[in-house]
């Protein structure tokens, strides 16, 4: 008996190998968001009482019955302890987990809520209401009319099976409650972006109505000349190129149709045109009512202008403008003047990254622009429009301001900054991007960009079918989702030791620039060899330009001394921007000639493929060293396997051997090939190797 029991403590002080597995996963760091492990992962496996290993002696004894007693009293205080160190270990986990401030970082740590997941289901809406829109440049009402029909008639169809399937669910005495979810969550989907492109395609019959209209269609396939009284819709655009007329300064002003004389009668016309004028149309504004002539000519392909309007005489204001558009425009004019006492390229420049005038910029700056890919800089898009209400955001919230008022306030600083630049189009676009982000963010939604992105596309479009054939739209988008689709997984590339602000500046252009490069080949065949780095150097100076010089500009005509102060400030970030345009565009190989059209657009999307996978290569060298030597086994193993089949089809007898062979303790393949037996690895002939010298017959033999 006594040496029974020296037998069987041994047995129970030293834990078994599951027991030991617990013990390990327990004391290791506890699973992220506080998962709970199986009860049974607490047990600790044994014989049972009873069974012939359980104690030596006779079973139905009471020794062993008593043995079998403390044993199990030990296997559940066991239990216990493991499941009060896990409990503990796990809730020290969770609370300890940094929580991952600003943009995500890779070894940064990780969140203790669970990451959310992309959420696509906008982005088949989108691009139908996207498609749809651009179809009505190219279609006629009556085609138009027949495209809605059927989409709304799918439209109809699929949400009428989601609602049986859930009809069938909801009577089904078996269902589960998740069994048809999905299946029913995509025919919902399905369905709205078809009801969507069916509301988009409806806006756009209304315009291709217009433009296809008797008396409208018949002037201007005449190229008739009209006297035109329209409002202006759009800030004048200056042309690169001189017209037919020969004037090298012309502008193009979007304009709305209101009516037309021609023929000794007058025609009311609601359609949208496009006037190309002389150097007297640089300064409507939009919202001036004007009467003008000119003769009509159509729209290019693809164009939802109802026409062009080539003016053949100045434009002549009929009404003015509200009193906001004044005091916007006066504002825009006072931040020119007071920028005109500045010296250098400040003068033209700092007005054009505030309110994106740039009638005052160096031809020779905007080329250097052009050319090292900055020329967004000098337009009022998303970027101002983040960094507006990032300020007022931060403001607010130093105020101690809840959630909603900071987002009121956000909202009217950002509306008042729109009706400051002037209501365009771009202007607009950028504005209701920034706005969608704000919300959402008040709304605790914060996070989900590409949903955000495509809810601003879908109402962009549905308020102005013509965005959809618009670069400069395509351009915003493409840029906005390169930033949301690969910006945060490129600073999460980069080190611990890079700073988040610094890893966003890094990961904005290139992810920008990524995306927008095979559009912007499309329009100028040509590659900017500089423009990430440019854009890279003028990142931290394109902030202080635009926050302050848009905090001066109502201090100008209140307090022109006081405006000085970050005016001057802002103009000179402005001109070290323009000195690192200047810098950039004077390098060797600043421009590179690129192919065209959908061949040069390809190579470009493989350029920037391959760029993107240099950058993740480069910064990943023990992942490129793991991969590599796992690539080199993978094809010494599959070349084995190839070797060996090829014997075994040859047979035992098969004297040599083909393929690679390898030569042990150098770590090389060498090729062999089939001989005569005598030397079994024997080097291919090499070419350029020197061969023996032929004797020849000695002098004087014949």
């Amino acid at each position: 008996m006594g040496r029974a029991d020296k037998q069987e403590d041994p047995d129970v002080a030293r834990p078994g190998r599951w027991q030991r597995y617990i013990d390990a996963a327990v004391a290791g760091p506890a699973p992220a968001g506080g998962s709970v492990l199986p009860e049974s992962a607490f047990d600790t496996p044994g014989p049972a009482p009873g069974t012939p290993g359980s104690a030596p002696g006779t079973p139905g004894s009471a020794p062993a019955v008593a043995r079998a007693r403390a044993r199990t009293d030990r296997r559940a205080e066991h239990r216990a302890r493991l499941r009060d160190r896990y409990s503990a270990a796990t809730a020290t986990a969770t609370a300890t987990a940094p929580v991952r401030s600003g943009p995500g970082r890779s070894g940064s740590g990780r969140s203790g809520a669970a990451v959310r997941r992309t959420d696509l289901r906008l982005v088949p809406a989108a691009l139908l209401v996207w498609a749809t829109a651009a179809a009505a440049g190219w279609l006629d009402p009556a085609a138009l009319a027949a495209l809605c029909s059927v989409l709304l008639a799918t439209s109809g169809a699929l949400l009428f099976r989601a609602a049986e399937q859930t009809r069938r669910r909801d009577n089904s005495p078996k269902s589960s409650g998740h069994g048809r979810t999905a299946p029913r969550s995509l025919l919902a989907t399905a369905a709205v972006a078809l009801l969507l492109s069916t509301v988009a395609g409806a806006h756009s019959a209304v315009a291709s109505a217009q433009r296809h209209a008797a008396d409208m269609a018949g002037a201007v396939a005449a190229r008739t000349a009209v006297v035109a009284e329209l409002v202006v819709s759009g800030a004048p655009r200056r042309l690169q190129t001189p017209g037919r007329s020969g004037l090298a300064d012309r502008w193009a002003v979007p304009a709305t149709l209101l009516a037309i004389n021609f023929d000794s009668r007058r025609v009311r016309a609601a359609a949208s045109l496009l006037v190309m004028g002389g150097p007297e149309w640089e300064h409507a504004t939009p919202g001036q009512r004007i009467r003008t002539t000119g003769k009509l000519k159509p729209a290019g392909p693809g164009q939802t202008e109802a026409a062009v309007l080539s003016a053949s005489s100045a434009p002549r204001t009929q009404q003015v403008p509200g009193s906001l558009q004044q005091g916007a425009r006066s504002l825009r004019e006072g931040l020119a003047s007071a920028a005109g006492h500045f010296g250098g390229d400040a003068r033209g420049l700092l007005p054009g990254m505030v309110t994106g005038d740039t009638s005052r910029l160096d031809p020779q700056l905007d080329i250097a622009m052009k050319t090292v890919g900055m020329t967004h800089l000098t337009a009022v898009s998303g970027a101002n429009c983040s960094l507006i209400l990032g300020a007022l955001l931060l403001g607010a919230r130093s105020l101690r301001l809840g959630r909603v008022a900071a987002a009121v306030v956000c909202l009217a600083g950002l509306g008042m900054f729109v009706l400051m630049v002037g209501p365009d189009a771009s202007v607009l676009r950028a504005a209701l991007m920034g706005a969608i982000g704000l919300v959402s963010l008040a709304g605790g939604r914060s996070g989900r960009g590409l949903s955000f992105l495509c809810l601003a596309i879908i109402g962009l479009l549905l308020a102005d079918p013509a965005l959809s054939t618009s670069f400069g739209f395509l351009l915003s988008v493409l840029a906005t989702l390169g930033i949301v689709v690969a910006g945060r997984p490129i600073m999460t590339w980069l080190p611990r030791a890079v700073p988040p602000w610094a890893a966003a500046g890094l990961a904005v252009p290139l992810s920008a620039q990524t995306f927008c490069g095979p559009v912007i080949v499309l329009l100028q065949p040509q590659f900017s060899s500089y423009a990430f780095a440019a854009n890279v150097a003028a990142a931290a100076l394109v902030a202080p330009v635009t926050l302050l010089g848009t905090a001066a500009v109502p201090l100008v005509p209140l307090a022109p001394g006081l405006a000085a102060v970050p005016l001057a400030v802002a103009a000179a970030f402005a001109a070290g921007v323009a000195g690192i345009a200047r810098f950039f565009a004077g390098l060797p190989g600043a421009v590179l000639p690129w192919p065209e059209g959908l061949f040069g657009m390809t190579t470009m999307v493989m350029f920037s493929a391959a760029v993107l996978t240099s950058v993740w290569l480069v910064l990943h060298p023990a992942t490129v060293v793991t991969l590599a030597v796992a690539a080199h086994a993978r094809t010494v193993a599959v070349l084995a396997r190839r070797q060996a089949g090829q014997r075994r089809r040859r047979g035992p007898s098969a004297p040599g051997r083909r393929g690679l062979a390898h030569r042990s303790g150098r770590g090389t393949l060498r090729v062999c090939k089939q001989t005569s037996g005598r030397k079994l690895q024997w080097l291919l002939p090499r070419p350029n190797a020197p061969r023996p010298l032929r004797r020849g017959p000695p002098p004087g033999a014949m």
